[in-house]
Order: C-alpha cells, then sequence, then structure tokens
C-alpha cells in the first residue's frame, strides 16, 4: 500500500495530464459531430481489421479437423461410387441379356409365369410355375428367364406345371459356342446351383474362357442363341475324345421367380413328327 502512495506521490502530474487528456478528447468527440464520425469510422475498420485477422487465426488452426472431415466424406463418396458402380454393371448386364433374350423370342408367343416351387439342393431338382394347360402351357416347352435358359415342361395340369430345370441330372440341352460354331450337351453335375458342364465339344474347337455359351437350336424345344452362360474352364472329357466345357449359367435359380414358357408352334409340329417317327421305328422293330 506504501509503495502505491509513492507511485502515485511520484508521478501525479502525469496521472493528471493523462486524466485530462481523456475528458477533452470525451469533450472533442461529444460535442463535435465530425470528430466524432471520424473517429468511429476509424474505429470501426480497426474493428473490423482485428476481427479478419482473428477470423483467418482460428481458420488456419481449424484447416486440420475440416480435412479430417473431407477426408471422410471423400471415402465415404468413394464407397458409395464403386457401390453404384458395381450395381450398374450388374444391372447394366442383367438389363442387356434381358433385352437379347426378347429379342430372339420376340417371333414367339410367351406364357409369363411365376415360380411358386423351386429345389436347389437335390440331384434331380424341379420347379413348379404357376401356369398349366389352361394357359397354353404343354409338356415339352422350352421355359426361360430374362438371364437365359430355365428347363423344359415335365408335366401340365390345369394350373400348375412341373419343370425340369437345368439343375437336374436329367437335363440335357443341345448347347453352341457363339459365334465359334461348335456345339454339345449341358449338363449339371449337382452341387454348385451356379456350375454345369458342356460336354462333346471336339477336340479341333477353338473357343477361349470368357466364350458365351447359348442354345444351338438343334433340339425341338429352345430356339438358337438363347443365353445359357460362359465358359470358366476346359477339361478333357473322361475318354479323353473331346472336351468338357465348365459353364458359369447366366440364370441365378437362387433367385428366380419370373418365368416365360415357350408357346412355338413350329417346335410343338416338329416334336410330333419326332414323335411320330419315333413310334413307328419301336413298331418296325417289334415286328
Amino acid at each position: 500500500m506504501q509503495n502505491l502512495i509513492e507511485f502515485l506521490t511520484k508521478f501525479n502530474h502525469w496521472i493528471v495530464f493523462l486524466l485530462l487528456e481523456v475528458f477533452s478528447f470525451v469533450l472533442l468527440l461529444t460535442y463535435n459531430s465530425y470528430q466524432s464520425s471520424v473517429w468511429f469510422t476509424s474505429a470501426n475498420t480497426i474493428a473490423g481489421k482485428a476481427y479478419e485477422l482473428s477470423s483467418e487465426v482460428e481458420s488456419f488452426f481449424s484447416l486440420t479437423a475440416v480435412n479430417e472431415e473431407l477426408t471422410l466424406r471423400n471415402i465415404k463418396l468413394e464407397h458409395e461410387v464403386a457401390w453404384l458402380e458395381q450395381r450398374l454393371e450388374q444391372y447394366g448386364d442383367t438389363t442387356a441379356r434381358l433385352g437379347e433374350t426378347m429379342r430372339l423370342l420376340a417371333g414367339f408367343k410367351m406364357i409369363p409365369a411365376k415360380v411358386v416351387s423351386n429345389e436347389l439342393a437335390k440331384k434331380d431338382n424341379l420347379l413348379t410355375i404357376d401356369k398349366g394347360t389352361l394357359d397354353g402351357v404343354r409338356e415339352d416347352m422350352g421355359v426361360v428367364c430374362g438371364n437365359g435358359i430355365v428347363g423344359i415342361v415335365y408335366l401340365a395340369a390345369p394350373h400348375y406345371s412341373v419343370v425340369i430345370p437345368v439343375l437336374n441330372s436329367r437335363s440335357n440341352i443341345s448347347c453352341a459356342i457363339r459365334n465359334r460354331g461348335y456345339f454339345g450337351y449341358l449338363r449339371w453335375m449337382g452341387g454348385n446351383s451356379k456350375i454345369a458342364y458342356v460336354d462333346d465339344i471336339p477336340r479341333h474347337a477353338h473357343f477361349r474362357r470368357g466364350d458365351k455359351v447359348v442354345t444351338s437350336g438343334y433340339s425341338s424345344v429352345f430356339p438358337p442363341g438363347v443365353m445359357v452362360g460362359k465358359i470358366l474352364h476346359v477339361y478333357n472329357s473322361p475318354d479323353g475324345q473331346s472336351y468338357r466345357l465348365q459353364v458359369e449359367l447366366s440364370t441365378d435359380f437362387g433367385r428366380l421367380r419370373d418365368v416365360c414358357v415357350i408357346n412355338d408352334e413350329s417346335m410343338n409340329e416338329r416334336l410330333e413328327v419326332l414323335r411320330a417317327a419315333q413310334d413307328s421305328m419301336k413298331v418296325r422293330m417289334d415286328e
């Protein structure tokens, strides 16, 4: 306390001077509008600059957090783009196959149906559709979906039909390698519902992995060119006289819901002629 009193006593004239200066300055600004406006303008300018500088400093030190947030957003967007590209590729390919199948079958009468029962785990799987003889479905008609072949009608009742799908050991469909001209027979060996095999491809055939396998048109059930799948691997046949192709089926039987039955009058006529010929040969052999 004594030191404070000594300080005020020693510098009392300077303190009085500063108080008078402040008082004069206040009077000047209070009773003179021009000086007041100049002061406030200058003060606002200085304050604005100070706030701007403070904001820049704050922004600089917050850049780290902003960059982290932007990085997280970029990662999220990249994942979303990758997901969308994958889906676009998947559904784009499915749409292309659907369009191709529909173009191939444009000249045929199609009977749309829904799968009401489907088996995958057995050796001789069967599936049931909700259309029968009253809808025009008959035995030995081919069944397809937007991605490719499904199977052949085995039994037809008035309102329902049973189909032997590709995933059945009794299924034996004539197929060809697209744009190559070589053909064989599609068989399912059990196990994976996405994998089947084409046997009896000649040894001199030229093809490569990834080539498309389609129906050959040599049977009386499917027209030529309906998608079957693509070649994954090539093996020698058990007797070594031909090739066996491992094929990834284009039809996903695990998600199969909507199908179409091919009602082709010319195929029906060919089937009738073939059956008549077989019956005639059987009669002659019995004689």
